[in-house]
C-alpha cells in the first residue's frame, strides 16, 4: 500500500503529466512544511514551501481585508512564466510553476481537481 506522500507525489505528477504547461509542483503545508513534491532538482524544495506559505497567508489577509471573499488564488506572473497558488483544505496550498504560454484557464481547472483529490489525503 502507498504512503500518503508518495499518492500525493503521483496526484502531482498526473497534474504535470495531464498539463504540459506545468513545469513542477508541491504541496506545502501553511506551517511552510514540504509535504509531496514533483519539483526540478536545482529548485530548493525548503525555499518553496516557506515562500508558498507566506505568500498564501498575505494573500488571505489582503482578500479579507479588502473584502473580497474567500481567497481562491494566488498568481504571480514573471517573464519566464507563472506561480500559481491554490489552497488544498484548510492546511496546504498546491504550488505549480507553468509556461510563460500557458493557457491559465486549464491550468486554474486542473490545479482545482488536483486540489481536491490531494485534499482528501492530507
Amino acid at each position: 500500500m502507498a504512503s500518503r506522500t508518495e499518492m500525493m507525489v503521483a496526484r502531482l505528477k498526473d497534474l504535470q503529466a495531464s498539463t504540459a504547461d506545468i513545469e513542477a509542483s508541491a504541496v506545502v503545508s501553511v506551517d511552510g512544511l514540504i509535504m509531496a513534491s514533483s519539483l526540478p532538482q536545482d529548485v530548493e524544495e525548503d525555499r518553496v514551501s516557506a515562500m508558498s506559505a507566506a505568500m498564501l497567508s498575505l494573500g488571505e489577509r489582503i482578500a479579507a481585508e479588502l473584502k473580497r471573499g474567500e481567497l481562491d488564488q494566488v498568481f504571480i506572473r514573471g517573464t519566464r512564466g507563472y506561480v500559481i497558488l491554490m489552497s488544498v483544505g484548510e492546511e496546504a496550498v498546491l504550488t505549480a510553476l507553468a509556461r510563460s504560454e500557458a493557457k491559465l484557464g486549464l491550468i486554474f481547472l486542473d490545479m482545482k481537481r488536483a486540489a481536491e483529490d490531494l485534499s482528501r489525503l492530507i
